[in-house]
């Protein structure tokens, strides 16, 4: 399914968009570097882009960037130039890690499922996040921008009380993106559409909308949403290290590079 929900990504038109809250704004800078008209490819529009084939387009966009640039490790020395405020990463006044823990350093990823550059970051910081020394966390934190976003937001947490997270991530933004079995933000997905995926994973489609909406789950999407807001973040994907800095850069690479350094900050700053 990996492959060829990559596949599918990388067939599609080089121009992305990161992902944007309800009023429009974007903190994250999607990759900024089109092709060459030398090397361009002729794009044949299919029709006039709708908000799946401008999802699909801007899912596959930053996979085709992205591609051809190795996934940088925070387990390795940190690469290239120190990040410089304002322009890499923003400081987050008063900033507080998303689930503290001792002797941890947190990298959180605000992300949203139907958030087509998000599912296109997701081949790069699978790998990043799984290469992460003992001493750095990682936690996805999904993002409350309304409808929609909403109902996946509580679906990840619903997942993740059943044991059904890890198993699932990718597989749903094949489902939305790739498969396009579920709709995404082409047209809001039922609670009941939502629960029938997580049925295929072994989920009980009616305990799952039950989770959904219970009182456990709403108080952690109150906590992501309150997360996010405080953290400055208006789109996805967000890269926060540490509850302090909000990563910026030029590209979905220079986002995971400029991370490593953060981290290396941050572990230099415990003594470690």
């Amino acid at each position: 399914m990996k492959t060829r929900f990559a596949m599918t990504l990388m067939a599609l038109l080089p121009i992305l968009a990161a992902c944007k809250a309800q009023d429009g704004t974007a903190n994250t800078a999607a990759p900024t570097e089109p092709a060459t008209p030398a090397t361009a490819p002729a794009s044949e529009p299919a029709a006039p882009a709708t908000p799946a084939a401008a999802g699909e387009t801007a899912a596959a966009a930053a996979a085709t960037e992205n591609a051809a640039a190795p996934s940088p490790s925070a387990s390795a020395r940190p690469t290239g130039p120190e990040p410089v405020a304002g322009t890499d990463y923003v400081v987050i006044e008063n900033g507080q890690p998303f689930q503290p823990a001792t002797g941890k350093i947190e990298v959180a990823e605000v992300f949203g499922y139907v958030c087509p550059a998000c599912a296109a970051f997701q081949p790069l910081i699978g790998p990043w996040k799984a290469g992460l020394p003992s001493d750095v966390s990682f936690v996805y934190v999904p993002a409350m921008f309304g409808n929609t976003w909403d109902d996946y937001g509580r679906a990840f947490y619903a997942a993740q009380s059943m044991g059904l997270q890890d198993k699932t991530h990718e597989a749903l933004y094949a489902a939305i993106h790739a498969q396009q079995t579920l709709k995404g933000e082409r047209g809001r997905d039922s609670v009941e559409d939502i629960a029938k995926f997580y049925s295929t994973f072994g989920a009980d489609p009616k305990q799952f909308a039950a989770t959904m909406s219970s009182f456990a789950v709403n108080a952690k999407t109150n906590a992501a949403k309150q997360f996010a807001q405080r953290s400055g973040v208006t789109g996805t994907p967000s890269v926060i290290v540490n509850g302090k800095y909000l990563v910026k850069g030029k590209s979905f690479p220079d986002m995971l590079r400029i991370a490593d350094h953060l981290v290396a900050r941050e572990r230099a700053a415990k003594g470690n």
